[in-house]
């Protein structure tokens, strides 16, 4: 297979990868890495290279947009930055130690998790009991629009956000993912924000958690732009098809079919795992 050739056909996966991510909020890396590793024979630290570059190319044009529309809570994502930051430069730091096996059943042990996540995503229940302290010394509390107006939230157990945000970014680092599925239960579950605001504040914290651990890949030599440049440009295209189809498309359906391919990559990455051959 020529440079070209396997520009093309990873290029193309890509486009599914972004157009299923889209569509159900996880992103494309849950798809990207295993695609990379079982179909293509890529090495599992380059593959979560390519990843993390297409995970930082996705959020941040997404990011703005929920910005700019009052969704995320900027305040709220830059504290929880911190977390995710450091804790992707530990996870980036483990990858350079666990054998690639190892890394291949956790990986397969979190997109099981993203699977169950996407077949039921959290409802979203607005809480209006009091704020945690911290929430309100820092200003975390906060709104944003619905069709009947502008709803007020506040925010609680910042400490035990701030702890499973430092987890998911440890994740991200080792696996090349966003964990938007744990971001968002974190901050949904948790914290309790409004889901509206959770998903699009994990979008927002993303790239962030991205570029900590792809400077850590880049410096090991893991990203190779023959990889990562068709997957990024793939995912993108299939990422805005996602957005553009979503509102025609059965979501619920589409989830479903989703967490099958999930179920099926998952166990392949496992298995390869446990029996080395990875």
């Amino acid at each position: 297979m020529t440079q070209l050739d396997f520009a093309l056909i990873t290029g193309a996966g890509a486009v599914l990868a972004g157009f299923l991510g889209s569509l159900t909020g996880l992103g494309g890396g849950v798809v990207i890495t295993p695609m990379l590793t079982i179909l293509f024979g890529v090495d599992i630290r380059y593959a979560i290279g390519a990843s993390l570059i297409t995970v930082i190319a996705t959020s941040s044009g997404a990011a703005a947009a929920y910005v700019k529309e009052g969704f995320t809570n900027i305040r709220v994502g830059m504290f929880l930055e911190v977390a995710t930051t450091i804790g992707a430069l530990i996870g980036a730091a483990l990858a350079g130690v666990f054998a690639p096996s190892v890394i291949a059943v956790i990986f397969g042990l979190v997109l099981i998790y993203s699977a169950i996540v996407s077949v039921h995503p959290p409802k979203e229940v607005v809480d209006g009991t009091p704020a945690d302290p911290w929430a309100n010394t820092l200003r975390l509390n906060n709104n944003y629009p619905t069709p009947q107006g502008t709803r007020n939230y506040t925010v609680h157990q910042v400490g035990a956000g701030f702890g499973l945000m430092s987890f998911a970014g440890v994740l991200s680092g080792l696996l090349g993912i966003g964990s938007g599925a744990l971001k968002v239960v974190a901050m949904d579950r948790v914290m309790r924000l409004p889901f509206k605001v959770s998903t699009t504040t994990s979008n927002f914290m993303i790239g962030v958690t991205a570029a900590a651990s792809a400077g850590v890949y880049l410096h090991r030599g893991y990203i190779d732009p023959a990889i990562a440049f068709p997957i990024m440009l793939g995912t993108l295209a299939g990422a805005l098809i996602g957005s553009r189809t979503l509102a025609k498309l059965q979501n619920q359906t589409l989830r479903i079919v989703f967490a099958i391919v999930i179920f099926f990559l998952a166990a392949q990455m496992m298995y390869r795992g446990i029996t080395g051959n990875i």
